[in-house]
């Protein structure tokens, strides 16, 4: 015969105390208890809740552990993401590789047109994590920085990471359909405004769950700002005005599609994760042909 109640441990009396009010909110009703042992606190619920019970359990314990990377911005309703440093923090690596190292990244990976056009098709790819000098990192990781960690919040970290890429791919494929053959480039630009695209489609996903007037000001003010001082008051003539407008369209369809999709598939972990394992296989592999055909 099935017991009438089941037990759950804990570690200590205020985890004990944490889940039950997880419990109370799921409409699962949980006892406190100490334990046999010293120290030793455990939760009591009815047998037939117990499955339920640590399903709920399971799922605060996994969104607990990513607040650690996430953080609202006061006043906004924006959640800021800092895992938005791992792909910066790997420009910067190939930048000093680069610089310090004295490997010519740049020459087996920037984009160049008739290069592309002739098979080398990995350059799409790998000028998006490629940059000219420090002033030029500089200014797209720290928009980068920005930009990525509240698309990252939005989205998750997967999603808004290959988005941004495949926005910054787009960039690429802009200027190799409207840029002479003998055209260069490189940069992150491109990705950062997909980013900044993301952000500005996001109203289309809130329009299906009730946007606030608030939450479109936010949104609405911030990406014009940004997009005005990325594209207006750059004070290099070299800038590729066309990466940006293509980068910022590509991430604003890429969210458009996403707000398509069912609210549960976009909140999903095995999405994000997907997203995520995409991201690296699609960089890493590029780069490791660059290399082989370096």
């Amino acid at each position: 015969m099935q017991p009438a109640f089941a037990t759950i441990p804990t570690r200590t009396e205020q985890q004990a105390m944490d889940w039950s009010l997880v419990l109370i909110s799921q409409g699962i009703e949980a006892v406190i208890e100490r334990g046999a042992e010293a120290n030793a606190w455990q939760l009591i619920v009815h047998s037939p809740d117990y499955p339920r019970a640590l399903h709920a359990i399971r799922q605060y314990r996994k969104e607990n552990a990513r607040h650690i990377w996430r953080q609202e911005l006061p006043w906004t309703a924006l959640i800021f993401d800092w895992r938005c440093l791992v792909p910066l923090i790997f420009f910067t690596v190939l930048f000093a590789v680069e610089s310090f190292r004295h490997i010519p990244l740049s020459g087996a990976g920037r984009m160049h047109n008739d290069a592309v056009l002739s098979g080398e098709w990995w350059r799409v790819i790998t000028a998006v994590t490629l940059h000219g000098d420090l002033a030029h990192l500089v200014a797209n990781v720290t928009s980068g920085l920005l930009l990525l960690g509240l698309a990252m919040g939005a989205y998750g970290p997967g999603i808004a990471m290959f988005g941004s890429f495949l926005a910054g791919i787009g960039g690429n494929l802009a200027g190799l359909a409207l840029y002479p053959r003998d055209h260069l480039g490189l940069g992150a630009s491109g990705m950062v405004m997909g980013a900044l695209g993301l952000l500005a489609a996001q109203w289309l996903v809130l329009l299906r769950h009730g946007l606030t007037p608030r939450q479109f000001a936010v949104r609405g003010a911030l990406s014009g700002s940004l997009l005005l001082v990325l594209l207006g008051f750059s004070p290099k003539e070299n800038v590729d005005v066309l990466a940006h407008v293509a980068g910022f369209a590509s991430g604003f369809a890429i969210g458009g599609i996403l707000a398509l999709l069912p609210q549960r598939m976009r909140q999903s972990g095995w999405l994000d994760t997907t997203a995520l394992l995409a991201t690296v296989a699609m960089v890493g592999g590029a780069w490791w042909v660059a290399t082989r055909a370096a």
